[in-house]
């Protein structure tokens, strides 16, 4: 018999849909056994803990060009040390095309950035801003056959917003290639517009960032994204949903059997516009990303949504910017307009720990749900399951031992992200890692990380099942 490196030994095991009490083998950085009573090299007992698989936080912004000359805080060292810290051993961020710019050149750069970095694994997306012919018929087929079967586009921000023919030309693409499209839907035009005129009523706090985006411009432009989606026949995830009026949306395309999925994320179960601040003073800023949180009786639509279906996955859409910082949230200085201030807030540590503490263990999930949405799901989506995502023979051994028995105060001293706050300071949990594994090796026991940088693997994806359109024999035109 072929003898183990390590066993995990008396836990109880979950998946996206099973319960075991046994025991879990690893060889070569691998899951080679699920059983009672093995033996290995080495042991760590788990008695009385949950045992599942590493997440995947398959929505987070690290070391990404910005236009605007600011910068993310974190780079690909302190934001995968952070990931890994909070329970999540995959992430996958984006290698952005600038408009007039070329996408394969934005890959390589994004590897450059990368290089030596990781602790833990990763992939990329692809944020496709300037479709070109270039770009259609050549960059992205090529781009795909090397493993980057993902992208993401924008409905809004000038620099980034493509126009629905754009669209369509970019769906249409992913069509024929069998790729996954990701869309931001917020109507441009409306928020440009709602920004003009509190700009002009002298309306500039972090608190009219809330405003400017109200609920219908994020369901236009959802139910926008549905209809082009629905015309070439193709499967698209909505990102970072806020609110009841975008999920309304993504409900009746469901139900009317189009493959159309949603995502949100923790600011939006937690946070609400009141964190943006009053009439006056500049923290709000720290909670300004878009869409914006929303009111609290909103927070429950979105638990809803985890509940039902509406949401498949669950991401961080971690955006690290520091507050007091010149070249973070305070780009513009404290007395600029909201519309200057970087968008996002960091939460690519504390995803996993908020919704284990308030999903799962206040029975709002279940264990079975908290790891189809931030685990099997993703990998799902994104092509890389079953190599990610899953305890599984064969698997890698991407393992969390989570301790639910304990109450902690969340302050930012606590995580290791390189950003000034959390929007979550404050709260209180019951449930953080007690030892998370990546392909086998202990990166983060008991409060301490011990994996030295670069040890990260790049995982080329596979192209995603999910991504085939619904009449598989029906031509785009």
């Amino acid at each position: 018999m072929t003898t183990l490196d390590l066993v995990i030994r008396g836990g109880t095991v979950a998946t996206a849909t099973d319960i075991m009490q046994c025991d879990l083998g690893i060889k070569d950085g691998r899951i080679v056994a699920l059983a009672e009573h093995l033996e290995g090299d080495r042991v760590i007992d788990a008695a009385g803990q949950w045992v599942l698989p590493g997440g995947v936080d398959a929505h987070c912004h690290l070391d990404q060009p910005m236009s605007d000359g600011s910068v993310m805080a974190d780079d690909f060292y302190t934001g995968t040390v952070s990931a890994a810290c909070g329970g999540t051993t995959t992430v996958i961020p984006f290698a952005c095309q600038m408009k007039g710019g070329s996408l394969k050149d934005a890959v390589a750069d994004y590897h450059q950035r990368a290089d030596g970095k990781p602790v833990i694994d990763y992939a990329f997306h692809l944020i496709v801003s300037d479709p070109t012919p270039e770009v259609l018929e050549t960059e992205l087929p090529q781009l795909i056959q090397m493993g980057y079967t993902s992208f993401k586009i924008y409905m809004t921000y000038d620099d980034l917003k493509l126009n629905d023919r754009q669209v369509l030309d970019i769906l249409a693409l992913a069509r024929q290639e069998q790729a996954f499209v990701m869309i931001h839907a917020e109507n441009a035009d409306c928020i440009g517009w709602m920004v003009q005129q509190l700009e002009r009523l002298g309306r500039l706090a972090p608190r009219y960032h809330a405003a400017s985006r109200p609920m219908l411009v994020e369901r236009e432009a959802t139910h926008r994204a549905i209809a082009l989606a629905e015309l070439v026949d193709v499967p698209i995830l909505i990102v970072h949903v806020s609110g009841a009026e975008a999920i309304e949306q993504i409900q009746w395309a469901q139900n009317r059997g189009l493959r159309i999925y949603g995502e949100t994320c923790p600011q939006y179960l937690f946070l609400t516009e009141e964190d943006l601040g009053g009439e006056h003073g500049f923290e709000g800023a720290k909670c300004i990303c878009s869409p914006p949180p929303r009111d609290k009786a909103n927070q429950q639509v979105v638990w809803d949504g985890l509940v039902n279906g509406v949401f498949q996955v669950f991401s961080s859409d971690h955006a690290p910017f520091r507050y007091a910082d010149p070249l973070g949230k305070q780009i513009q200085g404290t007395q600029a307009s909201f519309k200057y201030v970087p968008n996002g807030i960091p939460g690519i540590e504390t995803r996993l720990p908020l919704l284990f503490s308030e999903g799962v263990l206040q029975e709002r999930i279940d264990i079975n749900t908290f790891v189809a949405l931030t685990a099997t799901n993703p990998a799902k989506l994104y092509g890389l399951y079953p190599r990610k995502g899953t305890i599984a023979i064969g698997s890698d051994a991407d393992v969390v031992i989570w301790n639910t028995d304990q109450s902690i105060t969340l302050t930012n001293d606590r995580l290791h992200h390189n950003v000034d706050y959390t929007p979550y300071a404050g709260m209180t949990l019951q449930a953080w890692p007690e030892v998370v594994l990546s392909r086998g090796e202990v990166v983060y026991q008991q409060g301490q990380f011990t994996a030295a940088a670069g040890r990260g693997e790049f995982l080329a994806c596979d192209r995603p099942a999910y991504a085939k359109p619904y009449r598989r024999d029906r031509p785009v035109v």
